[in-house]
């Protein structure tokens, strides 16, 4: 199965953003970054671990908070190239723990907090 993230507009306000199925060919991380209409990825504000397959109901607690209208991007992000498995490990344009990009596109998802 390809990778894919399959999320949907929510309420967020309990802290936590979920995307109701992510496909990934590996082990690997959601992680939640905070977006604008441009749609590139910004800041990471949450992030939640993924197995290696499908994954239904993946959520994330937020670590700052977001208001409705805000926009988010679910992302998977790979486990490679980090120090320690199991660690989320990726800032802004590291390498460690980094989104997958299969044909040269990330795999993601865009969202509006309700």
């Amino acid at each position: 199965m390809d990778p894919m993230v399959e999320a949907m507009d929510q309420d967020v306000s309990n802290g936590v953003v979920s995307a109701s199925k992510i496909v990934a060919q590996e082990n690997g991380w959601m992680v939640v970054h905070r977006t604008d209409a441009s749609g590139k990825p910004g800041p990471v504000v949450g992030y939640a671990p993924l197995r290696a397959g499908e994954n239904i109901d993946v959520a994330a607690l937020l670590q700052e908070d977001v208001q409705p209208g805000d926009m988010l991007m679910l992302m998977i992000h790979s486990e490679a190239g980090g120090m320690k498995t199991g660690v989320f490990e990726y800032t802004l344009g590291a390498t460690e723990d980094g989104p997958i990009k299969p044909g040269g596109s990330l795999v993601m998802q865009t969202i509006t907090a309700d």
